[in-house]
């Protein structure tokens, strides 16, 4: 029944775009976790008043977050070609497509988490700074835990961006469903792989919106 609906979908080549799709959008959330997270603390740390006020920092890096969070996803991708070629010898694959889904969700991530950091309450880190506690301690005991939920929910955003970003990183030979719904799909006129490509990118999109919003409705101790 199904193969009479669905005469054009191989269903192991379906498979094996899923994990590439799986694949590349947890790789990159990790690494944008991470490198978010870096450049969100600094820009913090850095801005006025705070432990590490320092103008030229925090412009610096303001203006990288702001450069690199404004350029379209699809141009950034063939700005970074001759980097992702030096870098891993291909543009072609999986792995192919991870500095650029790094490079445009990192600076996004980064202001999400300034923005977490922003809504603390001053007073806790004034009291923490009164007591002399270091700067590691202040990042570790009290930014950290108090701005968790605003982070984890931030960071259920940007993974939900990144397999979009997976989708049309597809178009230049990536791998995933991205490229099966328009290699396959699209421009061989099957409209029912690119539905079911289509179908089996929003599960994906559910299942990360249902894990980040349970970690993160744990992380809320209001």
């Amino acid at each position: 029944m199904i193969e009479n609906l669905l005469p054009n979908v191989d269903w192991e080549k379906m498979w094996e775009a899923s994990l590439e799709t799986l694949y590349m959008s947890a790789m990159a959330t990790g690494f944008t976790f991470v490198i978010g997270l870096a450049l969100g603390i600094l820009l913090f740390l850095t801005s006025p008043h705070q432990l590490w006020a320092n103008k030229i920092v925090y412009w610096l890096t303001g203006a990288f977050v702001n450069i690199f969070r404004s350029i379209p996803f699809i141009i950034l991708i063939i700005l970074l070609i001759p980097f992702t070629k030096f870098l891993l010898d291909t543009i072609r694959g999986a792995n192919a497509a991870l500095p650029a889904l790094i490079i445009g969700a990192a600076p996004f991530y980064a202001r999400m988490v300034l923005i977490a950091l922003r809504e603390i309450d001053k007073g806790v880190i004034e009291a923490a700074r009164s007591m002399g506690a270091k700067t590691s301690t202040i990042i570790w005991k009290v930014l950290l835990p108090e701005s968790l939920p605003a982070l984890l929910s931030g960071l259920t955003v940007t993974a939900v961006a990144l397999v979009g970003y997976t989708a049309m990183a597809g178009i230049i030979g990536a791998g995933g469903l991205g490229n099966l719904a328009f290699l396959d799909g699209f421009q061989r006129s099957r409209e029912d792989v690119t539905i079911v490509s289509t179908i089996l990118i929003l599960i994906i999109v559910f299942m990360i919106q249902w894990i980040g919003d349970t970690f993160t409705s744990k992380a809320d101790k209001r």
